[in-house]
């Protein structure tokens, strides 16, 4: 009887593995130049809004019931897990409060009428960094034109790079 338990609880995490595993992993193919530039081209755009504290012009360039989503750790260890709409973060956009932000790198991937952004970001304030971590942009292409979704990013204090 303790083989036959023995057995079985070998064969459960290869049968959970085998599970999750996908049939088959699709092959992609970087998007040529030209479609990689307008998908960040609104992120730019994005970027520049949040520089000129332009909230209007932002909700232009977003879905606004689309999701900022932003994670960090306190200075205790535990995770600050943030959700807000593109219209709840419009809200805190103006003149008085801006700030700018670059990402350099980015990886694009294109399907169709979908898009992905993944980027390393820094954010200055008053000219001084602010923070820096990973931006991931999730785009649609509606009627010819890329619009932000979603924005998802980590977030740190420290090991920013200083430029």
């Amino acid at each position: 009887m303790k083989r036959f338990l023995l057995a079985v609880a070998l064969l459960i995490p290869h049968a959970l593995v085998a599970q999750t595993t996908p049939a088959r992993s699709v092959a992609r193919t970087p998007p040529a130049e030209a479609d990689a530039k307008a998908v960040v081209a609104p992120i730019d755009a994005l970027f520049a809004t949040f520089e000129s504290g332009d909230s209007a012009a932002m909700l232009r360039l977003v879905y606004p019931d689309g999701r900022v989503t932003s994670t960090g750790r306190r200075a205790d260890g535990t995770v600050n897990l943030r959700q807000q709409s593109w219209t709840q973060f419009a809200a805190r956009i103006t003149p008085e409060r801006t700030f700018q932000e670059r990402i350099s790198n980015p990886v694009v991937d294109i399907d169709d009428d979908i898009a992905m952004v993944w980027a390393p970001f820094v954010v200055r304030v008053g000219g001084k960094v602010s923070n820096c971590g990973i931006d991931h942009f999730d785009l649609v292409r509606e009627n010819g034109t890329w619009k932000v979704m979603n924005l998802t990013f980590s977030s740190r204090t420290t090991g920013c790079p200083a430029e």
